[in-house]
């Protein structure tokens, strides 16, 4: 995924410099390979977005969101290998400190420096989660990171009832295929490295290999760093940070992770995302994608689905069908709503639309949208804790707009041109 990334030899520091360096390129792909904070480590950001993954899988858009779909219906058991074999225990930290790897401060209205890119790997009483939580840095052994009400969260409550410590695996940098299953969620339990697993049969012929660490837990054995820790019964600070909205989020108690030993590849290559931006929206906005598809294609046949910049990858979608009813714009919009209910808006567009395109997107509401007529507008819905104006409740109104032309009409003037 590093491959056209630009090479940036010139010295830099965590503290706000790399993402002014990357407003500098026009926040192209980049690779930093002198850090001041962290000699030996390079610092890696704006690597991933749809259009790079499609080409580095080489495959179309909608075949990418088809074949997460596939994963998560056909998991399939990584291969366990021997400590000795894994690329990331090449080195081991003499001394645990994470302020000698290269965790960015990005915005000064941070707390501090954040590592947001790196996922949490958990085991307990049997249960593996694999999942994205954002950490604050507060000591050279600790971090405080934010959990939000989802499984991670409900296994640190049970532990904490029995007194006990989490074990965990904190990694950064592993295979795409990795990032992008671990930024899934499901309604039901299933182990998000086994969806790895698929996708890397899938898109490198091999399943995912994965080696056990002394805490018991299954880490990527080719990822760059692997850590070994613990989320403790301990609550700290943590906050402030701008979040996926460009605004920022509060300060909360959340749980204390305590670090027991930091793993690495020589001359490792640290992913430092640059909150806000489109590498934090591709990883959360594109593994839900396949989601909001399956529940379209339920009433209708649908080929693409984007969420967008300006929803922040979370809160906004266009979605493209072929419609053979009058009523399939608003069977969308229904079926797209339920299939994500964080988002608050959705643009239902026909094939000719790429859903990537802004310009084009407005035109088909331009062109084949009548606000009376082709509006769904809902109330009192439950809304995304990402979204600020939403009501002090939770509650928030959405809204769905059908830009299709109605297939029993001869097009005319509804027909591109263009």
């Amino acid at each position: 995924m590093l491959k056209g990334a630009i090479v940036d030899e010139a010295p830099i520091s965590v503290s706000f410099e790399m993402r002014a360096r990357s407003l500098e390129k026009g926040n192209a792909p980049m690779v930093f390979t002198n850090v001041k904070e962290a000699p030996g480590h390079n610092a890696a950001i704006n690597i991933l977005d749809r259009k790079r993954l499609c080409e580095y899988f080489d495959v179309e858009p909608g075949e990418l969101i088809d074949i997460l779909s596939w994963a998560m219906n056909n998991p399939t058991d990584p291969k366990v290998v021997p400590s000795s074999e894994a690329a990331a225990m090449e080195n081991t930290m003499e001394k645990v400190d994470l302020s000698k790897i290269p965790i960015p401060w990005h915005f000064a209205e941070d707390g501090g420096r954040y590592q947001s890119a790196s996922i949490i790997i958990a085991q307990h009483n049997g249960v593996r989660n694999t999942s994205f939580h954002r950490q604050l840095l507060i000591g050279s052994d600790r971090t405080v990171t934010r959990l939000v009400p989802r499984h991670l969260r409900t296994m640190v409550e049970n532990a904490r009832e029995a007194g006990e410590d989490v074990p965990i695996a904190v990694v950064n940098s592993p295979d795409p295929v990795v990032l992008l299953a671990g930024a899934m969620s499901f309604d039901e339990p299933i182990d998000e490295l086994m969806v790895a697993s698929a996708l890397h049969e899938k898109f490198y012929g091999s399943p995912l290999k994965l080696f056990e660490l002394p805490n018991g837990v299954m880490a990527p054995a080719n990822a760059e760093y692997v850590m070994q820790a613990r989320i403790t019964t301990q609550n700290s600070d943590e906050g402030p940070y701008v979040d996926i909205t460009g605004t920022v989020d509060d300060v909360r108690q959340e749980p204390v992770i305590e670090y027991d030993s930091i793993h690495h590849r020589t001359s490792p290559t640290f992913h430092a995302l640059i909150p806000a931006g489109r590498e934090h929206m591709t990883l959360m906005g594109m593994p839900r994608a396949p989601t909001i598809k399956n529940a379209v294609s339920e009433v209708v046949k649908c080929t693409d689905v984007y969420l967008t910049e300006g929803g922040c990858g979370w809160l906004s979608s266009v979605v493209q069908i072929e419609p053979e009813g009058p009523e399939d714009g608003f069977k969308a919009i229904n079926a797209a709503l339920d299939g994500h209910r964080s988002m608050k808006q959705v643009i239902i567009v026909d094939k000719d639309v790429d859903v990537t395109d802004p310009n084009r997107v407005e035109w088909a509401l331009m062109t084949r949208w009548q606000p009376d007529k082709d509006t769904v507008i809902l109330s009192n819905q439950k809304g995304s804790s990402l979204d600020p104006s939403r009501e002090h409740d939770g509650a928030t109104s959405k809204i769905g707009m059908d830009a299709t032309v109605d297939p029993s009409l001869d097009k005319g003037p509804f027909e591109s041109v263009l």
